[in-house]
């Protein structure tokens, strides 16, 4: 059966049900794109959905897939991602989804059905409180208890979804609303009392930065996922060229400047470069925009850059002298402080500390073992920047094969790495890249994943074969879940308790195919680039590329718990107990 005709706009005043003012809603928002899986509770959304096929559905096989899907759309296009699910146990699977999101500060409005308004509270079939069980990981939630605030609410949820610090919001909608009728209204601008964020900077206070900057010896430039959109991209950019500033970024701010550049220090944190961390230890001056100063990055806090002033620029207050105590906060968005900053500060004498930096790159290089019996998942990751010129987006899942994305494939485009960095999300990977893809169809877009993550949301090929997405999986298999299994190789003498996967692994290629996708398996260095370009072919859908590597890969450099920046382990030491 066809869809009909996309409806018109309706006059002010047209009587519409609570479903057809939702949909109106979406469509006077903008949306596109959503992200979801029908049920019970929200038959009568799907079918006024059913009348506006300007909205591209996508039906995805697990209502987790739909958020992190709706995520990667998210993160790679700076759009509000969309997800709709029933009520129960279809919101409940979103949960996983929107903690990630929430963390890491990516705007989506999810919409859940609910049981009628007089049976909630009272064990209704299919009933689950996900306002309550969701209100610690949303920006803010609504329970709609009036259709003729259904419209208002939708262009709020957008409004504080996308602005200030972004984040995920909750719209939770009961069936007896939907069928009600209440006159349509042409969304208005949003006013909110006690929301009103802050973009622009403190001007004395970026003056005081800029000052401080032009005194110091040894600055640096830590930047986060705050900082990783074009224009603030193109500013932080500017002022390190500027300044003669060197960048260190965390895991959410790859891609936010240039790692060609030679001022770029590559990732800092637990498993960054020993030359980043060595820098933030010998600072004089930290100049963080868009970072929280998170354990990942810190490692050992009494012990962080303790020779250090530091500038903090964030937009949220609340993350402003959290753990790292600020010299000079301030708050505003990176895109609209960075320049100000850049016009503001002279030229610092940063020649000695740039050579020193180099001394360091040249004497504790990121390396692998590049003659190891099998295949280095680095040497795979340097392929793919090789075929993909270091502009596919990448996505990311998470454990060893996040870190070697991280280290390897040298990001030079904001919005080209997605991954879950603060809930650290296995699963994430996979359904994220299809939503990438289908928000960026000119993009080649390349998930890395291992044989663990993959398998939390595999069902999601069927997603991928249904609207023919060509996304590239790069699956490092060892037959382990590896990032735990590198703990207990270190500091549990090699006790692999429930980390071997080997024993019970399907045969993934077998698995694609049975799909409908395109599978290949390889177990030879030599045959990693003629397959990944073969992979660049296909452009109706998905490929997967099994790559066998080695069981006990290890991802190095490595901070551990507890230790300080400059306690790097660079290499495979003795397991300990």
């Amino acid at each position: 059966m066809t869809k009909k005709k996309t409806q018109k706009r309706p006059e002010e005043g047209t009587l519409l049900s609570g479903t057809e003012l939702l949909i109106q809603a979406l469509v006077d928002a903008g949306v596109d794109t959503v992200f979801g899986y029908p049920g019970g509770t929200v038959i009568g959304i799907y079918d006024a959905l059913f009348d506006h096929p300007e909205i591209r559905h996508i039906l995805v096989r697990h209502e987790q897939g739909a958020t992190h899907a709706a995520d990667g759309y998210a993160r790679s296009t700076g759009r509000t991602g969309v997800v709709l699910v029933t009520s129960g146990p279809g919101a409940t699977n979103t949960v996983t989804g929107i903690a990630t999101a929430f963390m890491d500060s990516v705007p989506l409005v999810v919409i859940t059905g609910q049981v009628p308004s007089a049976m909630i509270g009272n064990d209704a079939f299919q009933e689950a409180d996900i306002i309550g069980i969701t209100r610690p990981i949303t920006k803010h939630s609504y329970l709609v208890k009036d259709v003729r605030q259904l419209g208002q609410i939708v262009n709020e949820a957008f409004h504080i979804a996308a602005t200030g610090k972004p984040g995920p919001v909750l719209i939770d909608l009961p069936k007896d609303i939907q069928l009600e009728k209440a006159p349509y209204q042409k969304p208005g601008p949003v006013s909110i009392r006690g929301y009103n964020p802050t973009y622009k900077g403190h001007s004395q206070q970026i003056i005081k930065a800029a000052r401080m900057i032009d005194q110091a010896q040894k600055p640096l430039i830590y930047a986060g996922g705050g900082v990783n959109s074009e224009p603030a991209a193109v500013s932080l950019t500017e002022l390190a060229v500027k300044a003669r500033i060197p960048v260190t970024t965390t895991l959410m701010g790859l891609g936010s400047f240039p790692e060609s550049n030679p001022l770029s220090l590559g990732m800092l944190g637990m498993h960054g470069t020993w030359y980043a961390n060595k820098a933030v230890t010998e600072s004089d001056l930290i100049i963080a925009v868009g970072a929280r100063f998170d354990d990942r990055v810190t490692g050992k806090l009494s012990a962080f850059a303790r020779g250090a002033k530091i500038i903090h620029i964030d937009i949220d207050p609340a993350s402003i002298a959290k753990n790292v105590p600020a010299h000079i906060p301030i708050v505003g968005h990176a895109a609209e402080i960075l320049p100000e900053l850049t016009l503001a500060v002279g030229r610092p004498y940063t020649q000695g500390w740039l050579e020193q930096i180099q001394k360091w790159k040249q004497e504790h290089p990121l390396q692998y073992d590049k003659d190891c019996c099998r295949i280095p998942p680095p040497f795979v990751i340097q392929k793919v920047a090789e075929v993909t010129d270091h502009r596919a987006v990448i996505v990311a899942d998470v454990g060893q094969n996040q870190m070697f994305a991280a280290q390897w494939y040298g990001y030079e485009e904001a919005r080209t790495h997605l991954s879950s960095g603060g809930l650290g999300t296995m699963g994430y990977g996979f359904p994220a890249a299809i939503g990438a893809k289908l928000g960026n169809p000119d993009k080649t877009v390349v998930c890395v994943v291992g044989d663990g993550g993959f398998q939390m949301n595999v069902q999601e090929l069927a997603t991928a074969m249904k609207y023919g997405v060509p996304v590239k999986i790069v699956l490092l298999n060892n037959g382990f879940l590896g990032m735990v299994r590198q703990w207990q190789h270190l500091f549990f003498k090699k006790r692999y308790s429930q980390t071997i996967l080997s024993d019970a692994n399907p045969d993934f290629v077998r698995l694609a195919e049975s799909y409908g996708a395109i599978g290949y398996r390889v177990e030879k260095k030599d045959d990693v680039l003629p397959v990944l370009r073969k992979s660049l072919e296909v452009e109706d859908r998905p490929v997967l590329m099994e790559f066998i590597i080695e069981p006990e890969s290890q991802v190095f450099p490595m901070v551990p718990a507890g230790a300080a920046l400059n306690e790097m382990i660079e290499t495979n030491p003795e397991p300990t107990a």
